[in-house]
């Protein structure tokens, strides 16, 4: 018997059971949005964390004002008496400069040379002095029968790369970005990622020296052998280099790996993948820093040459995903999350995302502006030591104890081979070693700096201790009894610059801190 409180059921309103197509649609349609919310949960953070980086990341730097000096570290404010632009025509900047040191004599003033302001540690600045500033100062041209780019001082690399480009040659050395200009690069006797060779120091054939008394000299290991070993990372201290022949190399077509390997084997790797492979042209490798496996896996990127079937060599392009990189770089300070999705993005996204070659140009064309720090309120600081291969390990072990003990907020290592050096005085690969470049961020206060200089000393002490040294271009911290330690053949040094320049006329904060034995 039917209950009347219901209605019985008809038959035209029954539901129908669904079809096979059907089935499948609502399945792909579950599938669909499934896979749209795996991807939301996946990347929501993630893309909010880039997001909101590149949100803040406002250029706050103020310009130096009229009356002053600094540089790229922020921390060197510092009165001077001009910063002196230079003529851009050769014979006019040479007049220019003979009268600037001939006024400097007569007044008392000190004269320092200054290009991109890359160093850290006033190198570019003389209290109350007159700061030469060269950058306009540049013009070049390649001379193809002997492979020699003639260039002036001031000139950067970044408008370097793209003129040699032309004639389908490189440069042979130089740093991993291109932001610097010939004068620095060879005051601090710089080195790249060019792997199998020294210094830049070794591929300048000669260069033209203002000296104290106005007298212009060529420099070569021919003629004024010693003032050329001295003025290659001079710092300088001996005159206004004006203009230099490097020999140049040829742009190639590279082909890249990349190998993400444990600390413990990254040494070994290195033999096999780079040493005993001929083909092998540039290398490095990054550290790991993210917190719980810090410094315990190892990029390492390589560079083989590889030349197409038909001769062609990609073209010379802007560099790519400059917004993106330059918000996973600034993303990971003062954040352990930043620095994991750093690191994930480098060792497992970048390999799918990057051409698989390049050009020997497109490689260094490359400027600091995509991790160059814009804040107001901290700074990066460059550190860079050098150890003899042997003594690696142990020095790894010493910077695991010291990093964490300092709290410090550690950006970037950054790992490469230099060979030994046999041009300049000052130098500092006497040996074959390996340098670990270290980006850090501080708040731009004296504290900030204190801390910093604290840390400055375990590092020099570690570096000391496993045979190596560190870097000169960098923030003054290191006490004068680690600087012999680490250049004992410097008070020679200083006393031959005293040889060429009786008065002292070139002189920075370099110079006033570490001239007199302590």
């Amino acid at each position: 018997m039917s209950n009347p409180g219901s209605s019985s059921p008809d038959p035209d309103l029954a539901p129908v059971p669904p079809s096979g197509k059907a089935k499948r649609r609502r399945r792909a349609v579950i599938v669909v949005v499934g896979s749209f919310a795996l991807v939301c949960v996946l990347f929501a953070r993630p893309l909010m964390h880039v997001i909101s980086t590149a949100w803040r990341d406002v250029n706050q730097i103020e310009p130096v004002p009229a009356g002053f000096a600094d540089d790229v570290s922020r921390l060197n404010r510092t009165p001077v008496t001009q910063v002196v632009q230079v003529e851009t025509e050769a014979d006019a900047a040479e007049r220019q400069l003979a009268a600037l040191i001939e006024r400097a004599h007569r007044e008392g003033l000190k004269v320092s040379i200054a290009g991109a302001r890359h160093s850290m540690g006033g190198h570019t600045i003389s209290p109350g002095g007159i700061v030469i500033e060269m950058l306009p100062f540049n013009r070049m041209d390649y001379d193809a029968e002997h492979e020699l780019l003639h260039v002036q001082a001031g000139a950067r690399w970044r408008d370097i790369i793209p003129y040699l480009d032309r004639f389908q040659r490189s440069v042979a050395v130089m740093q991993s970005d291109n932001t610097f200009s010939v004068g620095g690069s060879l005051s601090v006797n710089c080195h790249g990622w060019q792997f199998g060779r020294p210094p830049i120091a070794s591929t300048v054939e000669s260069f033209r020296l203002m000296q104290a008394d106005g007298s212009v000299v060529r420099c070569s290991r021919a003629e004024n052998r010693e003032l050329f070993s001295l003025v290659l990372g001079g710092y300088g201290l001996f005159g206004i280099i004006l203009d230099a022949d490097l020999r140049v190399v040829p742009n190639e077509r590279y082909r890249l790996e990349q190998f993400i390997v444990p600390v413990d084997t990254a040494l070994e790797t290195f033999e096999r993948q780079v040493e005993q492979k001929p083909d092998a042209v540039m290398a490095y490798a990054r550290m790991g820093i993210v917190p719980g496996d810090f410094l315990e896996e190892v990029i390492l990127n390589v560079l083989y040459s590889d030349p197409a079937a038909d001769g062609k060599i990609p073209e010379l392009s802007d560099p790519g995903m400059i917004t993106l990189r330059r918000s996973l770089f600034r993303g990971s300070v003062g954040s352990d999350y930043g620095k994991e999705l750093r690191w994930a993005a480098e060792a497992r996204l970048q390999p799918h995302l990057s051409k698989r070659h390049f050009s020997r140009n497109q490689l260094l064309n490359e400027g600091s502006d995509i991790y160059q720090n814009r804040t107001a309120a901290t700074t990066d600081i460059l550190h860079e030591y050098f150890v003899p291969m042997r003594n690696i390990e142990s020095f790894v072990v010493d910077l695991r104890s010291i990093f964490p003990r300092h709290q410090c907020d550690l950006l970037n290592v950054t790992v490469r081979g230099i060979n030994t050096d046999e041009d300049s005085f000052l130098r500092y690969a006497d040996q074959r070693v390996i340098s670990f470049v270290m980006l850090f961020n501080h708040p731009l206060t004296s504290a900030g700096d204190a801390s910093m200089q604290a840390l400055t000393h375990d590092l020099i002490d570690a570096a000391l201790a496993a045979g190596g040294r560190y870097y000169l271009p960098y923030r003054l911290h290191a006490t004068p009894g680690q600087f012999r330690r680490a250049y004992p053949q410097a008070d020679r040094f200083f006393e031959i610059k005293r040889q060429y320049d009786p008065d002292e006329l070139f002189q920075n904060q370099f110079y006033s801190k570490y001239k007199d034995p302590k």
